[in-house]
This record gives structure tokens, C-alpha cells and sequence, in this order.
């Protein structure tokens, strides 16, 4: 279980990207859904020890992470959002050298854990070609390899499928559910399908906040009767904004569609809709902008 209590980080030029956030982690995919900037990448990066917040503790298990970073960074593995790589090395041989520094003394268990992980993230083909050199989703799955180096039981992936094709975002997104299902994983991403898709519990983080945390089902429950749909012109956009509390916008055949959230009907033009996870994300986001 990951334990987030208070946590809070100013930066030196007086930027608050945490404020007092609270969190409990346990087993399997969790979802930390936020715009840019909204603190998310400062949030993984205490976490995973790379910087010290100004306040606030994190637990995992009996580790005080703030306190033993050394001691969390045996069991960690870390997917930054970007991670360089030795140019003219291949995947072979920068993992082998990775597993070096990660503890892994014998050439033996070194070679079995190498080709283990290229196996597993289907890169054994390619495994002798300059990593310098790979597509991004290759590069991707040659980044959780690294991560898996020494079993770890906390994983952090820091917006894995930005920029990847559909094609590898869903081999990516695979990997991450079968790699979840036993450790503590944390997805953070801005992209809604991905939590979606893959995990049973999330957080919405907006202004270095949580600003709502449950099960996705539960959280897309919580919005039925309420989500509203119709098409307008585009320049009608500011006058629905005024009368109604619109929370998602999409340009379709040159018209927009407009979702709104109301307790009824707001009018005759507008039908009624399930709602979806997206929907949850946008009222949230909406609703904070508000209160600002």
C-alpha cells in the first residue's frame, strides 16, 4: 500500500504544484488523470524520489519513502515521461548495463533477467538494434523493461502513451494491465481512455489537488440523468455557455457538440446521454475553474 498524506511542493520561484495531496494506493492500476501542469509529473517524481517535497509524508509499506529513499528505490521501477538513452547502444546491452546498476551482480541472473524482460515486451527480435534507433512505442516498451529490472512491487509510468500510434498505445496498454495485476502501478497520463481502459481506481489532479478519486464506474454513476448532448453552430457557443453549464465541446462536420450538465432537461433541444468517464473529467476540471 502507497500512503500519500499532506503532501505539498513549492517551487523555488513560489510555483505551489502540490497542495496537501492525499492518496491511498493498493494493488493494480491506479489512474492519476490531470491536465498539463496540473502537478502530476511533480507528484511522480517525490514519489520516486527524485525530488523532496516541502511538506507532507509517503509510506510504502514500512518504508518512510521521504526519510529511506534508498531503501524504496530497491522495489521502484520508474517510467519517466522522458527518459534518454546511451546513442549507438543497443537494448541488449544498455538493459544488461541498467540491471548492473540496478544490483544485479551475477552475469547468469543478469543474462536470464535481460532476455526475460526483452521477451516479455516483445523487443527480443530487435533486441541487438540501437535503442537511439527505435519507434516510439518501442522506445516505450523498452522503458518499462527497464522499469521491471529487480521484480519491483511499485511502478510508475509517467504519460507512457503520449504520441504513440493506436496500434502500439493498445501493445503499451496491454503490457501495463498484465504487468498490474500483482504490484502497485500508477498510470499518470491526461489522456481519459488510458484510465478507462486500464484501472479499477483513479484521482482526478487539477492546481496540485485531488479533486476527486473513486472507481471510474462509480465516478461515471455519480453523473446519470445529469449529462445532456446537442449540435449548435459554432458561433452559438458563447450564448450556450451563458445559459448552460457546459462541460465538453467536439467539432463534428463543421458544427459542434455540446455536452452540458444539469439536474433536467435545460430544453426541448437536448437529449438525454449515458455520460462517460470524460464527461466526469470535464465537470471536475469545469467545477474547479469556477471555484478559482
Amino acid at each position: 500500500m502507497l500512503s500519500i498524506r499532506g503532501l505539498t511542493h513549492v517551487y523555488p520561484n513560489g510555483t505551489r504544484a502540490l497542495d496537501g495531496v492525499d492518496l491511498e494506493i493498493g494493488k493494480g492500476m491506479f489512474g492519476l488523470l490531470g491536465p498539463n501542469g496540473a502537478g502530476k509529473s511533480t507528484l511522480m517524481r517525490a514519489v520516486a524520489t527524485l525530488q523532496t517535497p516541502s511538506a507532507g509524508a509517503i509510506a510504502f509499506g514500512d518504508i518512510d519513502v521521504v526519510a529511506q529513499p534508498e531503501k524504496l528505490r530497491r522495489t521502484l521501477g520508474y517510467l519517466p515521461q522522458d527518459f534518454g538513452v546511451y546513442p549507438r547502444v543497443s537494448a541488449l546491452d544498455l538493459l544488461d548495463h541498467m540491471a548492473v546498476l540496478k544490483g544485479i551482480a551475477g552475469k547468469g541472473e543478469r543474462k536470464d533477467t535481460v532476455e526475460t524482460l526483452l521477451q516479455q515486451v516483445n523487443l527480443w527480435d530487435v533486441r541487438k538494434k540501437a535503442v537511439a534507433g527505435y519507434s516510439g512505442g518501442m522506445r516505450q516498451r523498452f522503458g518499462i523493461a527497464q522499469a521491471l529490472i529487480g521484480r519491483p512491487t511499485l511502478i510508475i509510468v509517467d504519460e507512457p502513451t503520449a504520441g504513440l500510434d493506436p496500434e502500439e498505445r493498445n501493445r503499451f496498454l496491454n503490457l501495463l494491465a498484465e504487468i498490474g495485476e500483482n504490484v502497485v502501478v500508477i498510470l499518470s497520463t491526461h489522456i481519459v481512455d488510458d484510465v478507462s481502459d486500464l484501472c479499477p481506481r483513479m484521482a482526478v489532479l487539477a492546481g496540485g489537488r485531488i479533486l476527486k478519486e473513486g472507481a471510474p464506474a462509480d465516478l461515471v454513476h455519480g453523473l446519470e440523468g445529469r449529462v445532456w448532448r446537442k449540435t449548435i453552430d459554432r458561433a452559438d457557443l458563447d450564448a450556450e455557455r451563458a445559459r448552460h453549464e457546459v462541460i465538453a465541446t467536439r467539432l463534428s462536420a463543421g458544427r459542434l457538440i455540446v455536452h452540458v450538465l444539469a439536474e433536467t432537461r435545460p430544453d426541448a433541444t437536448f437529449e438525454a446521454i449515458p455520460g462517460g468517464l470524460e464527461d466526469v473529467y470535464f465537470s471536475t476540471l469545469a467545477a474547479s475553474r469556477r471555484a478559482a
